[in-house]
């Protein structure tokens, strides 16, 4: 049996920032959740994407329709988030009654008794119409512990009116190789107009969630059967130079500081040719309200190099209540509501079909109008079925995840190279120096963790 890190230890020794309070209620709960008469503030952590922003704004009519339940809420930036979250849950600070998790956390965290399973959720809920693949992400030992808010696999959005004025043509399946053609003829500096935009924010879930499908794309995987780390292997090493020179290049100026907001913010203003990132963008990038190219772009997948079976990446935020809460009733209340066909109706009525959160139920896809608002939806809800975490490379692994390797060290392995290749993306460090660093501190966590013997 493999040892493994306290996740509490791996927290404490990679991470700071102290635990900040975050509301009171108006009567101390006890243990299972005041009475149905006293008012209960629940605390809700969250990433402050757009889909997260609107689910905020319509949350008053949750607390219309439950008077006694208010809401605190704490918006965070996507890094800073998964800091304050991770670090609350693995001291048991109890800071939170609802997290916004993804399918890295949900079954680890789920191991750990850290969080609530989501049972009895009642009929209306028709936990059956969550679509399986996200289900089954969220789950341990088949049960499920968090309910999704979004789900998402990654593709590639372009500016197709761009491609016609040089006489391109996006391929069905593009190649990186093709994808670097097509950024070299679509940059106009003097213009402001760069041929690509990537995500190059460090962190696990930032760069290095598009790093690894891309790693995974030219063959190569983040460790070995034996668990012996492969950063600095051939695949490796053409991934990320590839990368670097792609952004370096073609992309925009303060690319290590862009992470999916600041990529999101840039392509709808038109400043991109090209964007590979999380599907979940192409709600806004159609949507003329928000976005200044919706009658321009379109869309291919993720793409591929030596290995042509590679996919795009499986994830969800995902809505969770962990065990230290005192406000189970209420907290469990909310979140089925946030993630309900009720609350689902509520966002087409209020912003339009297109802007409904993606990814999470078959009946959403099997909508008329939201087919007709989403000319993407056939494409993310058949890449999101095909996409296998549990066979993410061309080459056998010891780990499940596409863009993240299913264990607890991962989260501060992750960080710590993606803030190398963030380094030698803006000119601090060569990518061999970051590749030799990031294997070093790989080795050194497997092994601590009881990985590698």
């Amino acid at each position: 049996m493999i040892r493994k890190l306290s996740l509490i230890a791996t927290v404490i020794a990679t991470m700071s920032g102290a635990l900040v309070g975050c509301g009171d209620d108006k009567k101390t709960a006890a243990a299972g959740g005041a009475a149905p008469t006293d008012t209960q503030t629940i605390t809700v952590a969250t990433v402050n994407n757009g889909d997260m922003v609107v689910m905020q704004e319509l949350s008053k009519q949750f607390e219309t329709a439950n008077p006694n339940i208010k809401l605190n809420w704490v918006v965070l930036e996507e890094n800073a988030l998964r800091q304050k979250v991770t670090t609350d849950i693995a001291a048991k600070g109890g800071q939170f009654d609802v997290l916004t998790i993804g399918t890295y956390e949900a079954p680890i965290w789920a191991k750990k008794g850290w969080l609530t399973e989501m049972k009895d959720l009642g009929a209306a809920y028709e936990v059956d119409d969550l679509i399986k693949p996200i289900r089954d992400a969220l789950s341990s030992d088949g049960k499920l512990y968090a309910l999704p808010f979004y789900g998402e696999t990654s593709m590639t959005f372009y500016r197709k009116d761009l491609l016609a004025e040089k006489g391109l043509k996006m391929p069905e399946k593009p190649t990186y190789t093709d994808i670097e053609n097509i950024a070299k003829a679509l940059t106009n500096k003097e213009k402001g107009q760069f041929g690509i935009c990537l995500r190059g924010k460090a962190g696990w879930g930032e760069n290095m969630a598009f790093l690894s499908t891309m790693v995974n794309a030219n063959g190569g995987r983040w460790f070995d059967e034996k668990w012996t780390p492969e950063l600095t292997s051939p695949e490796w090493k053409k991934t990320v130079t590839t990368y670097i020179d792609l952004l370096k290049n073609y992309g925009p100026p303060g690319a290590s500081s862009n992470g999916f907001n600041e990529n999101l913010a840039l392509m709808s203003e038109g400043k991109c040719a090209m964007w590979i990132d999380a599907s979940v963008a192409a709600g806004m990038l159609y949507d003329p309200k928000t976005s200044k190219i919706a009658d321009k772009v379109a869309f291919a997948p993720s793409p591929v190099g030596d290995n042509p079976q590679a996919s795009g990446w499986l994830w969800s935020w995902a809505l969770a209540v962990p065990t230290t809460s005192t406000k189970q009733d209420a907290a469990k209340k909310f979140i089925t509501w946030a993630t309900s066909k009720e609350y689902i109706a509520a966002v087409a009525k209020a912003k339009g079909w297109g802007s409904v959160p993606p990814g999470t139920r078959q009946s959403t896809y099997a909508n008329p109008e939201y087919q007709k608002a989403a000319p993407y939806a056939s494409f993310v809800l058949s890449s999101m079925n095909t996409v296998d975490p549990m066979h993410p490379t061309s080459k056998p692994v010891p780990y499940t995840g596409v863009q993240y390797v299913g264990i607890p060290e991962f989260q501060a392995i992750g960080t710590q190279v993606g803030q190398s290749i963030s380094g030698a993306l803006a000119g601090k460090m060569s990518v061999d120096e970051a590749l030799a660093a990031s294997q070093e501190a790989a080795k050194k966590a497997v092994e601590q963790g009881g990985y590698l013997k």
